[in-house]
């Protein structure tokens, strides 16, 4: 990886993720070394993603393998399956692709790397998008909650948006962002209740 791909700024994120662990570790008195890998790679691929490096897919693939995991032990069925069988091989077609439209950064490309005009819905577009991600997600919660997911409405709907926003990322549409910010939200809230529950330590 060429380190100019890196700037201080992006050392700094990733040192703090790592310190963040070692600190986490030490107040606590445990080593959960699959989380810490998990938290650091992820961290990495969404700077080289920002970054247009391709070698993103490699921190990506090592990311989604060990959230699958994580998630699967935790009993969170609908992120390890968010996990296991859609970014996983997302990560495989996303190198492919990348690969073949030479987006890895190069002294070819701008400083800014590569960028892509956001595209915006109207607002019945809207509606009917997130009446229909409304609709997902309670269809999938009676789902989740059948096969004994603790929180299958939360897992549910993280499983559901990330899908979508995924989708509406790759055709460069600007509302991926809400989908995104909700998915984020509601999975911060949900591994908190897993820790509190003690399922995040006994998942690995």
């Amino acid at each position: 990886m060429n380190n100019k791909v890196l700037s201080l700024y992006d050392w700094f994120l990733i040192a703090g993720v790592i310190v963040s662990n070692v600190v986490y570790s030490l107040l606590t008195g445990t080593m959960d070394v699959l989380g810490s890998m998990a938290a650091i790679t992820g961290v990495l691929c969404v700077v080289l993603v920002a970054k247009g490096s391709i070698w993103n897919y490699l921190f990506g693939l090592v990311n989604v393998s060990l959230y699958a995991y994580i998630s699967y032990k935790a009993s969170l069925y609908g992120d390890a399956a968010l996990n296991a069988l859609y970014y996983l091989p997302m990560q495989f077609i996303g190198w492919w692709q990348w690969r073949k439209r030479g987006a890895a950064i190069s002294k070819s490309e701008s400083k800014d790397g590569v960028q892509v005009k956001a595209r915006r819905f109207s607002w019945k577009q809207r509606v009917v998008l997130f009446a229909g991600c409304a609709a997902a997600v309670v269809a999938g919660a009676f789902v989740l909650k059948y096969v004994g997911d603790p929180q299958p409405l939360k897992d549910s709907t993280t499983t559901v948006l990330s899908i979508v926003a995924q989708a509406l990322m790759a055709l460069a549409f600007m509302e991926q962002w809400v989908l995104w910010i909700i998915t984020n939200v509601i999975s911060v809230v949900m591994w908190c209740i897993c820790v509190a529950r003690g399922e995040a330590h006994a998942a690995v």
